[in-house]
């Protein structure tokens, strides 16, 4: 599957939705970004089961600050709406595909118990 482009139109929309959404915040004029872009374009194609999101922090700067995205190329991982996962630096991509399994294998209902005991 092709990564989708990610905006403030449809960002929400997107992550907000059952399943895993990877998104990696990147700009056209960031080194590693342009590195790490065929690493994440290869797990799209071996994971179509998996939206990957890409965010150009140059066009979407209020998602960028929304996030405090303070360094590029940073990776996110939302799943089910949550996002369970958010690190700067590219990812090698034995580090991604490592990621994705740790994600694919979260206990949901823990994460959410979690979260709410966080917010008491």
């Amino acid at each position: 599957m092709a990564t989708v482009e990610l905006t403030t139109a449809n960002f929400d929309e997107v992550t907000g939705s059952d399943g895993i959404v990877l998104v990696d915040f990147w700009a056209e004029w960031c080194g590693p970004c342009k590195r790490f872009a065929p690493v994440y374009e290869r797990s799209s194609e071996k994971h179509p089961g998996i939206v990957f999101g890409k965010v150009d922090t140059e066009a979407q700067q209020a998602l960028a600050a929304k996030f405090d995205i303070r360094s590029i190329p940073t990776v996110m991982a939302v799943r089910d709406g949550v996002i369970v996962f958010a690190q700067p630096g590219a990812l090698p991509e034995s580090a991604l595909e490592n990621l994705i399994q740790q994600v694919e294998a979260l206990d949901m209902d823990d994460v959410r118990n979690k979260l709410a005991e966080q917010k008491h």
